[in-house]
C-alpha cells in the first residue's frame, strides 16, 4: 500500500519552495505552500515541514494561517519529518530557529520526528532546532551553501525513505 506523502512549506525568496518541491519530487509527494494548505494536508501518513527562519529566529509568514491547522491535527504517534532554511553566518545564534518552533508544536501533538541531521560543519552558534549534536531535520544554507544544498535534500530523502518505510 502506498503512502501519502505532505510536504508543507513556507517560502518567501522561493528558496524554501524550491527545496520543498525536490523533496516532495524526491520521496513521490506532493509540495504545498502553508498559506494554501487545509486541514486535510495535515493528515498524509508522512507529513514533512519546513520553514525559513526569518528575523531572530522567526516563521516564515506564511505558517501563521496554518499553525492553528498543524496544532488541531492527530499526529499521536505519527511520524513527522521537518526541514528548515536560514544563514548560519549572519544569524549564527537564531539558526533554523523557525524548524525548532514547529518541532515543539510536532511533540506537542504526540507526532514523532524523524529525518534527524548531523550539525557538525554548520558555522551556528546557538539553535532551538539542535538536540544532541543534531539538528532535529534537514538544515539548508542557500545564503552561504547553495551548492550543499542538491546534495543534501538528496541525501536527506534517501535517510527518510529507511526511517519512514518508504
Amino acid at each position: 500500500m502506498s503512502q501519502s506523502i505532505k510536504v508543507i512549506y513556507g517560502s518567501t525568496t522561493g528558496n524554501t519552495q524550491r527545496a520543498a518541491e525536490a523533496i516532495a519530487a524526491g520521496l513521490g509527494g506532493t509540495a504545498v505552500s502553508a498559506a494554501d494548505a487545509v486541514p486535510d494536508d495535515f493528515k498524509a501518513d508522512l507529513l514533512i515541514l519546513g520553514s525559513s527562519t526569518w528575523g531572530c529566529g522567526e516563521l516564515q509568514d506564511d505558517w501563521q494561517s496554518a499553525l492553528p491547522m498543524l496544532e488541531a491535527a492527530d499526529l499521536s504517534g505519527r511520524k513527522v519529518a521537518l526541514f528548515g532554511l536560514g544563514d548560519a553566518v549572519g544569524f549564527a545564534d537564531t539558526y533554523l530557529n523557525a524548524m525548532g518552533k514547529i518541532g515543539d508544536i510536532v511533540k506537542a501533538a504526540g507526532g514523532i520526528l524523524i529525518g534527524a541531521w548531523e550539525s557538525a560543519g554548520y558555522p551556528h552558534s546557538a539553535s532551538t532546532a539542535e538536540e544532541n549534536g543534531h539538528f532535529i531535520g534537514l538544515a539548508l544554507d542557500d545564503d552561504n551553501e547553495p551548492g550543499e544544498t542538491a546534495g543534501r535534500i538528496g541525501r536527506w530523502c534517501a535517510q527518510l525513505k529507511t526511517e519512514a518505510g518508504l
